[in-house]
This record gives C-alpha cells, structure tokens and sequence, in this order.
C-alpha cells in the first residue's frame, strides 16, 4: 500500500497486508503491524502522546528497545500535534538509532471531514500521524519538520479493549527518489526489526495504559472498581 492509499486505513475491513512488510515500486519500505490492545481505548493511545514527557516514561513503554527521550518546545502537556519527539531507540537490534518524529494533525492528511466521519461511525476511535527523519541531523522540509519517512497509529475500539494498526513508509518524502538507491539505503531488515519493535512496543504499553489513564485522570473521569460496594 502506498502513502497515497492511506485513506484505506479508515476501513476497518481485512487488508491485503496487516502484519509484515513489501519493497514498493518506488523503493520506499511499506512497514504493517496489528496489535490487539486488550483494555485499551483510541483516547487512552492519544491522551498517552499528550502525556509522556520524560524518558523514565518512555523506557516504561518498551524497556528493552527505548533509550532516551526528549520533546522540542512546541510539546505541552495533553498537546502533541505540532511537536517533535527526539528519541533514541533500537529497532530490534543492538544498534541504537536517532530518531525525530514530528506529529501533524490527521486532518492534514486524510481529511476533516474523514476523520470525523470514520470516528462518528465507529470506524476509528483516535489517529496518530507524524513525519520523521534518521540521524542526528535529518533532512528537513521547507517547514523545518524532519522528514524521509511517515508513521500512522490508527485505533479502532472493540468490546474487548481496541485494535492498533502501526504503518511505516520508510523512503516517503526524503531526499531520495531513485528505487534502487533507496533498496539499498533502507534494506528489507529494516522491515523485520520494525515489525518486531512496534509489535513489542504496543504490547508492553497495553499492559500499563488502562490503569495508567484511570489513574491519571481520575478527577476528570471517575473510576470504575473492578470490585464496587
């Protein structure tokens, strides 16, 4: 599936590709995890953006692969959109990578109205989008923002807690636009380690997240006992 296709991700129906990886015609890597979510909601996963802001929390969501992480000044508590989160983490592997990830609005890239359409009728229940770029210094947009990639976060609730669908497109917007080139700068590892990662990553968070929002919010929405009088 190519970036251009990403309006597909607002169906909830089975796709072609949900976990694995494919070297499209344009060189750039196309990266699918699924992850069952269980206990967890779309506004859990958004508020959780919003909510992590040092690296102890950080390393909380996968302890083996996150390093460090730090947000630029544009973070504010509960507000992401519009920041940038540098991180240093392993992709499934010893080596450990720079990473800076800018979050655009879901607006920007699928439509408001497509959004609030697929939110209204079920079909999502929260999406986190951002632009990001490799290395201490990565290349940049006329804008500023790091680029050279996308990653798309797309929720839908269920009964039991939520599904996450995770899609990368490695070589997207970067400076790169020969095939083969960029076969040869992104190689199909790159595939394997991020599936594993993202997978990780999402299961570790889905085991402290539910208890994690309650707690945390608990003045805006009152707990629930598991056991009430």
């Amino acid at each position: 599936m190519h970036f251009a296709d990403r309006q597909r991700l607002l169906d909830p129906g089975p796709m072609a590709l949900e976990m694995g990886y494919e070297r499209l015609d344009t060189g750039v890597l196309h990266i699918a995890i699924r992850t069952d979510m269980h206990g967890c909601k779309g506004k859990m996963l958004d508020w959780w953006f919003g909510w992590f802001d040092t690296t102890q929390k950080y390393v909380w969501w996968h302890p083996t692969d996150h390093v460090s992480s730090n947000w630029d000044d544009a973070w504010r508590p509960g507000s992401y959109i519009g920041s940038t989160n540098i991180v240093k983490e392993r992709m499934s592997t010893p080596e450990i990578h720079d990473v800076h990830i800018h979050f655009v609005d879901p607006a920007d890239l699928f439509g408001a109205d497509e959004v609030a359409s697929a939110i209204d009728e079920g079909r999502i229940s929260a999406i986190v989008i951002a632009q990001s770029g490799i290395g201490e210094e990565p290349f940049r947009d006329e804008q500023g923002r790091p680029c050279g990639a996308y990653l798309c976060h797309v929720v839908r609730d269920t009964e039991w807690g939520a599904v996450l669908r995770s899609h990368f497109w490695l070589g997207e917007g970067g400076p790169i636009d020969d095939p083969d080139i960029l076969a040869e700068v992104i190689p199909d590892e790159a595939g394997v380690g991020i599936v594993r990662h993202a997978y990780n990553e999402f299961t570790y968070l889905s085991r402290l997240l539910p208890s994690l929002y309650i707690a945390e919010r608990r003045d805006i929405e009152a707990p629930r006992d598991p056991w009430p009088e």
